[in-house]
């Protein structure tokens, strides 16, 4: 339950992170206070996934999660640059994410 907590946790961190890039600057109130809100959801979800799992590996996978689903999100959705430099970089957080979980906590 702890990883499906810390997956979810995760995915808001995608949410927080491009609602904060709409708040412009915290000057939208309504962008502002959904991702400072969701922000605080997230960090709650990983404090309660943390009972459970080991700190280095659930801090990396919530944080590889947000990492790279708010930069693909700005590859597919806000035009941002899909350079194979970017994508290359992308795989590695993944690849790192994947071996510390491989390895064990």
């Amino acid at each position: 339950m702890a990883w499906v907590i810390l997956v979810v946790a995760g995915l808001l961190e995608i949410v927080w992170s491009l609602a904060l890039k709409k708040a412009d600057g915290l000057t939208r109130l309504g962008w502002s206070v959904l991702g400072v809100g969701v922000a605080m959801v997230s960090l709650g979800m990983l404090s309660y996934a943390l009972k459970s799992l080991p700190v280095g590996t659930a801090y990396a996978v919530w944080v590889g999660i947000g990492t790279v689903g708010v930069a693909v999100t700005g590859m597919v959705a806000l035009g941002e640059s899909a350079s194979r430099g970017r994508l290359a970089c992308l795989g590695l957080i993944v690849a790192g994410v994947m071996g510390l979980n491989l390895v064990g906590g």
